[in-house]
């Protein structure tokens, strides 16, 4: 058996797999999490296009409450997702459409800025799932423990970086803030570690959802593996999505 892995994504980490073997039963196949990744795709497709329609309508402002509610309602789905497991055949999906709504309404504001930054943002967010899927898959990145703990610890830091910046904001304090929302070269450059950090924690995504299909989880564990790339997934959107709009704005 395959030594314990851990991934910095909290829905995919070593916890998630611990004490999930089949017993009888149907087992996860990576085929089987592979059509259920782009069924949460579609999903959330499906409901982007339904506030990106609204953002891009003589009323935009009727996106805000769909924006917000797929923001928060996607989190707490996902909190709920990440402590019940076994809820993933309904709480996934129910988290891709709640983020598309999310996504719809963030990309069309930024695509009303800067005209064609949505469509260069879903194009780069493929073309990185690609490559790194095709670096795991011929060796090229490996997921050892080194490269697990450095990927787990810029993670870490940037969260709470984030959390600080959100906090500090509260009380009208902008440090750090031009750092995510500046237009300079440090601000850029912080913006390609973002994205090169959620890049590798791809890497780590597809090494512990192969572990799941070689302890033999069970089944709707399928559905739970889609759920946690799809977390990934999203934060890479957003992070390209920002760090083209910082690039524009110099």
């Amino acid at each position: 058996m395959a030594a314990p892995l851990r991934t910095s994504n909290p829905a995919l980490n070593e916890k998630a797999f611990r004490g999930e073997v089949t017993l009888g039963g149907e087992a996860m196949t990576l085929q089987g999490t592979v059509n259920k990744t782009g069924l949460l795709l579609l999903c959330v497709v499906a409901t982007a296009a339904w506030t990106w329609g609204l953002a891009h309508s003589e009323t935009p402002e009727a996106a805000y409450p769909w924006m917000i509610g797929g923001i928060f309602g996607g989190f707490v789905t996902a909190l709920v997702t990440i402590f019940k497991r076994s809820w993933a055949p309904i709480a996934a999906p129910l988290y891709a459409l709640l983020e598309g709504l999310a996504l719809g309404g963030i990309s069309a504001f930024f695509e009303r800025t800067y005209h064609g930054i949505a469509a260069q943002a879903v194009g780069l967010t493929f073309g990185v799932l690609f490559v790194m899927l095709v670096a795991y898959k011929t060796g090229i990145v490996r997921a050892t423990e080194r490269f697990k703990l450095g990927v787990i610890a810029a993670t870490g830091g940037i969260a709470v970086f984030y959390l600080v910046v959100m906090v500090l904001g509260f009380f009208h304090v902008n440090l750090g803030a031009s750092v995510l929302y500046g237009h300079g070269s440090l601000s850029i450059a912080f913006s390609l570690f973002v994205v090169a950090i959620a890049a590798l924690n791809l890497v780590l995504d597809f090494d512990m959802i192969e572990t799941g299909v070689h302890i033999g989880a069970p089944k709707y564990m399928e559905w739970y593996g889609a759920f946690g790339l799809m977390v990934t997934l999203i934060w890479l959107y957003l992070e390209i999505l920002r760090l083209l709009a910082n690039s524009r704005r110099r």
